[in-house]
This record gives C-alpha cells, structure tokens and sequence, in this order.
C-alpha cells in the first residue's frame, strides 16, 4: 500500500498545490510508493484551477502542474498517513476537525521540516502579492523537501519491516 501525503492551505490554488507538486516531483524522481495531493481549508475556489502565478513559478523552476482545487473533508483523515499544513491556521483548522488523537497527530507544518526555518514555521500566503512573493514561497517548500522526502523515505522503510 503507498504511503499517502496531502498539502492543505486555504484555497488550494496558491500554496499546497505548488507543494504538492515539487513533493509529487521528488517522489516520482525517486521511484518511491507515495500518493501526493492536495486541498484547501475552505470552500473559496473549488473547481478552480491553481493560481496562474504558481503555474508560472513552478514551470518556470522546471516542475509539471495540472490542478483542480478542492476542500478537505474531515471523513479524509483515514485516507493519509501524513497531512501537511503551509501554515498555523491551517494546522489549527486541520487539527481541529481531526476526530481523534491519531488523526491529529498526522497533522504537521511543512515548514517543520526544514532544519533553516527556526521558529518561522509559516508559509506566507502569496495571493495579494505578485509574481516574487509566488517565487519565495517556491524556495520556502523547496527548503523542505530534503527534510519531507527523508522522513517519507524513513516510514516506508518501517512499513517494509513491519
């Protein structure tokens, strides 16, 4: 069974979707046994495409990008093994809904991660900016990928042994 990974931000057009596919990159790269996608917090831009400014920032550093946003739902805890906030809201939106202890537990910031981000865990939202805050968010998860793809990397290795 693949291990399952989601990115969550608000209105899954901006942050998770540039997440979750630099992740859906490494992993394919990798050859690893990992399901990745992505969903917002609320309901804002379902249906919708990513923002045209993360298309741009993530071809533009060589990364694929097809995406339809969606909403998370609380009956989707099951479904994943690791559940990626971008930020503090989220985390508390997601831990919140979370129906219990194991659920929440699954939940963490990206940003925790990356062994650079100190106590700035936050990937800033990029929607009111232009092109250059998309592109600084892009390095922000980038950052955390090293980190991301070793624990990843460590939990199928346990799930082999188990």
């Amino acid at each position: 069974m693949s291990y399952r990974v989601t990115f969550v931000c608000t209105g899954n057009i901006c942050r998770s979707p540039m997440a979750e596919w630099v992740f859906r990159h490494h992993v394919e790269e990798e050859g690893l046994d990992v399901e990745v996608d992505s969903s917002g917090t609320g309901p804002w831009h379902v249906g919708e495409d990513a923002d045209p400014r993360t298309v741009r920032a993530l071809r533009r550093a060589g990364y694929r990008s097809a995406h339809v946003a969606r909403q998370f739902e609380p009956e989707w805890f099951d479904r994943y093994d690791l559940i990626l906030a971008l930020d503090e809201g989220h985390l508390r939106d997601l831990r919140a809904m979370a129906p219990d202890d194991a659920a929440r537990g699954r939940v963490r910031l990206l940003r925790e991660f990356d062994p650079d981000a100190g106590d700035d865990l936050d990937v800033p939202d990029p929607y009111y900016g232009g092109q250059d805050d998309f592109e600084r968010v892009l390095k922000l998860v980038e950052a955390a990928m090293p980190g991301l793809l070793d624990h990843v990397r460590a939990e199928l290795s346990l799930a082999r042994e188990a």
